[in-house]
């Protein structure tokens, strides 16, 4: 039995020992508190050395994951209408998990209260909770849960979320603090990464307005023009299509002029109304219309089949001066990707009012060289009727006076045949100057234009309106004469769909490549009865034969009747 000296020994040994132990749990915590610090620094400096948005959103993820040891780790961006969530980066689940899982949360359940109320959350267990919306199939177990928002310049940008925490351990109170530690780091993080996103931006719609810019004022041809703003819209908004439509003369319609990229083909050379279709919509009114799913939008018109594929659009009028759009720009995207932003229209809005004023300068130019050509050629026809005209007529009057001198019966007849010869010059330059001093084509529509009126004036008697589309230099390469005739067959045959066809839908395609000017009218009525009077057709016929062409008829695989009249567009 310990004696109570041995006893008094004793206990000053124990309470050391527990001294001891007390200090080196207090070591091991204060070393694990430098550890997690020194970790946390680390992860602070990782964060904001990214300059890449989506890399960085990336790192701060992994970063919180490792800070606070947890098993699963998720940043969900809330999108533009602030309810739900536009994209989600996480770590932990595979790329095959994911894809069983399905679509990533929208913000319901968990999600959703965190959007409605930016504060930290922790949970012991997830399905506890009386928002908790249960998980989709395929789904991995999730028990414990701690959300953070992370806020960029007062604006909550989106939330961390972290599940499972390893080793069966709840999350702490030091673990909020520590993810809200790093939350404030990824906000700064955010923020320059979007900084340095937007400068970049910046600068490629910059060096794009000054290549559109040299192009126009270099003299380059407005198509190609055109056609250069198109692909760099396209390429730097992430379009799968783009296309360019100018107004056309006393139409009030929209030419498509270029288009590029998916299913341009079926855009190109489209002429569009403005009540039904997004880019008359935008150009009708002077400003930038959205949206969502072109493919199914209620107030565009589903005809011509022209959207499959694509979700969502922007169209941008370019230029909204006084004098109206000069045209519009469209852009669209992949079904299924995101929309067009405000941020990402305004620069869009920029980049066109710009290319407008590039035009705009451009014609300006144009119209000075052609005034001073204008000028040039006036001076020419007053030189030539005050000198040259005067001086030929009274030379002329000087040898007919001689001519009654001359006895010689040949020499009085060459002098008199002279005399004709100068009233002859006298006339060819006097319809010279009649051409220097007169603009040719002056006051008249282009085919373009004729042609769409007819189309116009034949939609009430048809009962609806044709689908029309046009490709080629119409206005330039189609001599008038030609086109008097394409507007005839037009008009004919688009009479006799109406008298006779009962159809309810009627396509017009005009086309020219230089070489020969083709109109193609389909529709899918009745067809032509055998027996049935074929005056109409013979005329058209008639006509092209004229000019050296010839009409085909043909029956489409769906019914009705197809005529192609094609012509040369010189005569042989």
């Amino acid at each position: 039995m310990e004696s109570p000296d041995e006893a008094r020994v004793r206990l000053p040994q124990l309470r050391l020992d527990e001294l001891l132990e007390e200090l080196q749990a207090r070591l091991d915590a204060a070393r694990g508190t430098r550890d997690r610090v020194h970790s946390l620094l680390e992860a602070v400096l990782s964060v904001g050395r990214e300059l890449d948005l989506e890399q960085a959103l990336h790192s701060i993820v992994e970063a919180a994951a490792a800070l606070v040891d947890a098993e699963y780790a998720a940043l969900g961006v809330i999108g533009p209408d602030g309810r739900r969530l536009s994209a989600f980066h996480t770590v932990g689940v595979s790329e095959e998990e994911i894809a069983a899982i399905g679509p990533y949360p929208e913000g319901h359940g968990i999600l959703g209260e965190l959007i409605r109320h930016p504060e930290p959350l922790r949970l012991e267990k997830i399905s506890g909770h009386p928002a908790s919306y249960g998980f989709p199939a395929h789904h991995p177990p999730m028990n414990t849960f701690l959300g953070v928002p992370i806020r960029v310049r007062d604006h909550v940008f989106g939330h961390l979320y972290l599940t499972e925490k390893r080793g069966g351990a709840q999350f702490d109170e030091e673990d909020v603090s520590v993810t809200q530690t790093l939350a404030v780091a990824a906000g700064v993080a955010i923020d320059n990464a979007r900084l340095y996103e937007e400068s970049r931006l910046r600068e490629r719609w910059l060096r794009a307005n000054a290549e559109i810019t040299h192009g126009l004022m270099s003299g380059s041809d407005r198509a190609e023009v055109l056609g250069l703003i198109a692909e760099r819209a396209g390429e730097i908004t992430g379009s799968a299509l783009a296309a360019v439509a100018e107004p056309m003369e006393d139409t009030g319609s929209l030419a498509v002029e270029i288009a590029v990229g998916l299913d341009a083909e079926a855009h190109r050379g489209l002429v569009l109304s403005m009540d039904n279709t997004l880019m008359g919509l935008a150009f009708s009114g002077a400003t930038p219309v959205t949206s969502a799913d072109v493919a199914h939008d209620e107030r565009i018109s589903p005809e011509p089949p022209r959207f499959g594929g694509l979700g969502p659009a922007v169209a941008v009028p370019i230029g909204t001066g006084a004098s109206g759009p000069r045209g519009v720009v469209l852009l669209a995207r992949r079904a299924g990707e995101p929309m067009f932003s405000a941020a990402e229209t305004e620069p869009l809005k920029a980049f066109a009012g710009q290319a407008a004023l590039a035009m705009e300068l451009a014609e300006r130019r144009r119209d000075a060289e052609q005034v001073a050509v204008l000028e040039d050629r006036d001076r020419i026809a007053r030189d030539l009727h005050d000198l040259a005209i005067q001086r030929l007529f009274a030379t002329g009057m000087t040898l007919q006076s001689a001519g009654r001198f001359i006895e010689h019966e040949e020499a009085s007849e060459r002098v008199m045949r002279a005399v004709d010869d100068l009233d002859e010059t006298i006339k060819i330059i006097r319809s010279t100057i009649f051409g220097l001093r007169t603009r040719k084509g002056a006051g008249e529509a282009g085919l373009r234009a004729r042609a769409v009126r007819v189309v116009g004036e034949a939609a009430p008697v048809l009962g609806f309106a044709p689908g029309v589309r046009m490709e080629g230099l119409l206005d330039t390469d189609v001599p008038r004469e030609t086109a008097d005739h394409v507007v005839a067959v037009l008009s004919e045959a688009l009479t006799n769909i109406a008298r006779h066809a009962h159809a309810d839908r009627a396509d017009v395609l005009l086309a020219t490549d230089g070489r020969e000017v083709r109109l193609s009218v389909t529709d899918n009525g009745v067809g032509i009865p055998a027996g049935g009077r074929r005056s109409g057709l013979r005329n058209i016929a008639e006509r092209a034969e004229q000019l050296g062409g010839r009409l085909e008829r043909e029956i489409p695989e769906g019914g009705g009747t197809a005529l192609l009249w094609r012509v040369p567009v010189r005569r042989p």
